[in-house]
């Protein structure tokens, strides 16, 4: 039987270190993730790792700088970032 929120979890907080990704979600637990399953804030800056914002009502983080997006259901399911190795080695050479 599948299970039914009664709440959608949604972000309302976001750490970034140079290791971790961690979360806080609405309902009182917060996830973390390696940032090594984020190759784009592998290789950003402190200040661009800061520099985010909740998309919507809290459904996807945006890192405007960076150009990257995370939604928080695929955060919940286990889900990487899944650029290609091509589109990174491009990312990373305009970075240049």
């Amino acid at each position: 039987m599948p299970t039914v929120l009664k709440k959608e979890p949604v972000a309302v907080n976001v750490f970034v270190t140079h290791e971790e990704l961690t979360i806080d979600l609405n309902d009182g637990r917060s996830i973390v993730i390696p940032l090594a399953w984020y190759p784009r804030l592998v290789h950003a800056t402190p200040q661009e790792r800061s520099n985010w914002q909740l998309l919507g009502n809290g459904y996807a983080i945006e890192w405007p700088d960076l150009d990257e997006h995370i939604g928080i259901e695929g955060l919940l399911a286990g889900r990487r970032s899944g650029e290609s190795k091509k589109s990174l080695e491009r990312w990373l050479a305009s970075r240049r």
